[in-house]
């Protein structure tokens, strides 16, 4: 059976021989008793490049994120995020299970928030209202195509904060795609941000897991709250080790992947089946497909040709470029989009 191309999400990828030879090396123990050093090793190197007090390993970044909004709120405040935002809409509503906290939508374009957008959304100080407490960033943004935040737009967002007394939190799910974009540095960050998500088993290629960054005193708490939320595991350092070679080896090849993306994009706009194409400025092309056609449609056709993808809606489709989606394969999806016929 002939090998699909598998444009679903960067979270398909499959370890590479040298993360294999990595993960099957690692010096493991305990970690729940805190003893496997490869696990630690991870957080501690994600820390201090973003200039963070300490890290946890968990298996998600769902976790990840769930665990910093319940750190970050009591029941009955209120979460500010935009209405694309992963926390919101593919969480599957931890934060009103978990934190017991309201979410306050806004619009932002392409999902980017700005002050102009929170500040009139932050309640006043009256018992009819939800306390709000925390805004969550996203970068890059899922369904805004891979937008990316500059650091001036996160710099604004935090001065905003600080003014309102509202922590920050950012779901990082794909934060080097967004550092490789831009050119941005991470050390910034850890000044910017009460706490930080970091997904590891997406653009960078490892099979399992996400960090969550902050203070000491937060991961402390985090700590606990991963171990009640069942995501306390043992020999954890094989899975870590992965994460740490991806640290090494696969941060600047993203820009590999973002190159596809775009090549895929301008393909994508020349098909009479699309009607728009958001620009790609990372690894992930959003697209709508013309009003004659549902999107369920066109990713049947695309999978009888060998191709992979999903939708996000009934008009629009997603592609997503990873480092098992190599250039020929590129080349070779953008031969059948041309010749398409639906």
């Amino acid at each position: 059976m002939e090998q699909k191309i598998d444009f679903r999400s960067d979270t398909v990828t499959k370890p590479t021989a040298g993360m294999l030879d990595a993960m099957m090396n690692a010096k493991v123990g305990d970690d729940v008793y805190g003893e496997d050093e490869t696990v630690h090793s991870l957080e501690t190197k994600l820390a201090s490049m973003f200039h963070m007090e300490a890290g946890l390993f968990c298996p998600s970044g769902t976790m990840t994120n769930q665990i910093a909004i319940k750190c970050f709120t009591q029941p009955l405040d209120e979460v500010i995020c935009d209405q694309t935002a992963h926390v919101y809409r593919y969480e599957g509503g931890g934060i009103a299970y978990n934190s017991m906290a309201s979410v306050r939508l806004l619009y932002g374009e392409r999902g980017i928030l700005t002050p102009e957008l929170i500040e009139p959304e932050i309640n006043e100080d009256n018992i009819h209202y939800p306390k709000t407490s925390l805004v969550v960033l996203e970068n890059t943004v899922n369904k805004g195509g891979g937008k990316c935040y500059s650091l001036d737009q996160i710099e604004a967002v935090h001065n905003l904060c600080a003014i309102k007394g509202l922590k920050l939190h950012l779901d990082g799910a794909r934060l080097f795609n967004a550092l490789v974009a831009t050119g941005d540095k991470a050390a910034p960050y850890g000044h910017f941000f009460d706490g930080i998500s970091i997904c590891l088993s997406k653009g960078l290629g490892a099979p399992v897991g996400s960090v969550l960054l902050g203070s000491t005193a937060m991961i402390n708490q985090a700590r606990r709250l991963r171990k009640v939320l069942g995501g306390g595991m043992r020999q954890a350092g094989f899975l870590a080790a992965a994460g740490i070679y991806a640290l090494d080896h696969h941060v600047d090849r993203l820009a590999e992947d973002h190159q596809h993306a775009k090549a895929l994009a301008h393909a994508l706009a020349q098909a009479n089946y699309v009607e728009s194409v958001m620009p790609a400025e990372t690894n992930i092309v959003l697209f709508d497909v013309v009003s004659r056609y549902k999107a369920e449609e066109l990713v049947r056709a695309l999978d009888k040709k060998g191709i992979l993808c999903n939708t996000t809606s009934a008009k629009t489709i997603r592609l997503v470029t990873h480092l098992d989606v190599s250039s020929a394969m590129i080349d070779q999806t953008i031969e059948v989009i041309g010749k398409l016929e639906i």
